[in-house]
């Protein structure tokens, strides 16, 4: 199925329902209408990371289900599949033939070996401070051969996660076979996990590296575009490098836009918001929330380093049970520039300011995402949290059937289903068309969106008293006094 401009639902397999059977389920009894597309979070068989670290492509883990379930699916919406193009799970078949056989292994150049990447008497510690990290050590890791002999490889993330190399030809054709299953199951677009990492050069912080990104970027599109796939290349880093894959004619994520609505709830101002929507391209996926924290790097620069920590400040004083020690290393923080919370309870578990902040979402330029959980205006999961004493999991938990029943009558849930309805159905949210955007005083915004038919419809919002209005033509569509 063809990609719609459509709300796309993120979820995992077992978090709507305790698995694919159950969350077809929900969609068909709850969401018809609601969303348009799914992004189906890691349903492979994996060894770690929720599913971010994939043994095995070809199926799916039998504890969610198989892969008519997921067809079913993808009949009704259009569907996006996670390919951590980084990385493999160090149970994947080509990593234990890589332990079993070392040197005679057909899969040993799938791997970065630190031996052979550096020259002789490297890495020093000046290589490894160099190379762009989300922890603080050396992101390599050592392997223990069948043959008794040691050596380490590059692993970027979790030990569970070890690095591709992604310029050799075994791993361009495993690449290759995984776009091809992919679609051929209904995948519409494909999400590259860790995309920035992928490329890995001698003296280069290893993050983004130019020009051989665009290079394995143009190769992936290629193959992806032989099944009619696009893709979106996963990044939480600096906005201009988001603004530079846009110019690409690629599908990009919105990720400052979480920090700079939170920014503009709390402080009750208008004009850091407003110049973002002006700039941001059209050929987007927005968010407010994923399954994992709320990024603070990515709007650097749209806000300044002071309105960044006020933001971030005020998250801990006015959001429900969010405390700083969720996103330190105390609950398993992998990433330092990210707030462990779901939107709701960064909001206060305040119905007014959530409503407010998706309707803001949906009048930005491009598709909007929804995590299952701000689906639900979920509050964070101290419970989870605590059982795990892992960090994201504040914002990750399971929903039953009897519970998801009861969660969408309230006020709050009706409301944003009646919003998301509304923005899938409206021609005016046209991905060719057009945004304005006034702020008229301090704490007001009027956005107007419109396509080249001449239908437009307007936003007018006041972000310090969280009341507002959307209009079209005379008529009042939704309102919040």
């Amino acid at each position: 199925m063809k990609i719609k401009n459509e709300t796309m639902l993120i979820t995992y397999a077992d978090s709507l329902g305790k698995n694919l059977k159950e969350l077809k389920m929900v969609a068909d009894e709850y969401l018809k209408d609601v969303i348009g597309g799914i992004h189906l979070l890691p349903f492979f068989p994996s060894t770690g990371d929720r599913g971010f670290a994939p043994s095995d492509y070809r199926v799916v883990d039998s504890t969610f289900g198989k892969w008519s379930e997921i067809e079913a699916l993808g009949e009704e919406y259009y569907l996006m599949f996670d390919f951590m193009i980084n990385h493999i799970s160090r149970e994947s078949e080509y990593f234990k033939d890589f332990v079993a056989k070392h040197e005679d292994s057909p899969y040993k150049e799938m791997f970065i070996r630190i031996h052979e990447f550096f020259p002789p008497g490297r890495p020093t510690q000046a290589d490894i401070d160099l190379i762009y990290k989300r922890k603080d050590k050396a992101p390599f890791q050592e392997v223990t051969f069948l043959d008794n002999s040691k050596e380490e490889v590059w692993n970027t993330f979790g030990e569970e996660q070890i690095d591709l190399d992604v310029t050799k030809e075994v791993t361009k054709t495993f690449i290759k076979e995984t776009i091809r299953d992919m679609a051929s199951h209904g995948c519409s677009l494909i999400r590259l996990d860790a995309f920035a990492y992928a490329i890995k050069k001698l003296d280069t912080n290893d993050f983004f590296v130019e020009p051989e990104i665009w290079t394995l970027l143009d190769e992936v599109r290629k193959e992806a575009s032989k099944y009619g796939t696009e893709l979106l290349p996963e990044i939480h880093e600096h906005y201009t490098i988001q603004m530079n894959i846009a110019k690409h004619d690629y599908f990009i994520y919105d990720f400052a836009l979480p920090m700079l609505t939170l920014h503009a709830l709390y402080s009750g101002r208008s004009d850091r918001l407003a110049k973002w929507l002006m700039m941001s391209p059209m050929k987007q996926f927005t968010t407010l929330d994923t399954h994992d924290g709320i990024g603070v790097v990515d709007a650097r620069d749209l806000l300044s380093e002071e309105e960044l920590n006020f933001t971030s400040e005020e998250l801990y004083k006015v959001g429900a049970n969010v405390k700083k020690v969720y996103s330190s290393a105390s609950y398993n923080n992998l990433d330092i520039y990210q707030i462990n919370s779901t939107y709701y309870s960064a909001l206060g578990d305040n119905d007014r300011s959530y409503l407010l902040a998706r309707v803001l979402q949906c009048f930005a330029p491009g598709i909007p995402q929804i995590y299952y959980v701000g689906l639900l205006a979920g509050k964070n999961d101290i419970t989870l949290l605590e059982q795990t004493k892992e960090g994201r999991n504040i914002n990750r938990h399971y929903y039953d059937l009897t519970e998801i029943k009861a969660e969408v009558q309230r006020p709050i849930v009706k409301k944003l289903f009646a919003l998301l309805k509304f923005r899938n159905q409206e021609t005016a949210f046209d991905l060719n068309g057009t945004i304005e955007v006034q702020t008229p005083s301090t704490s007001d915004i009027i956005i107007t969106r419109s396509n080249k038919t001449g239908s437009s419809v307007t936003l007018a919002a006041n972000l310090a008293d969280k009341t507002f209005c959307i209009t079209k033509g005379d008529s009042v569509v939704m309102e919040q006094r």
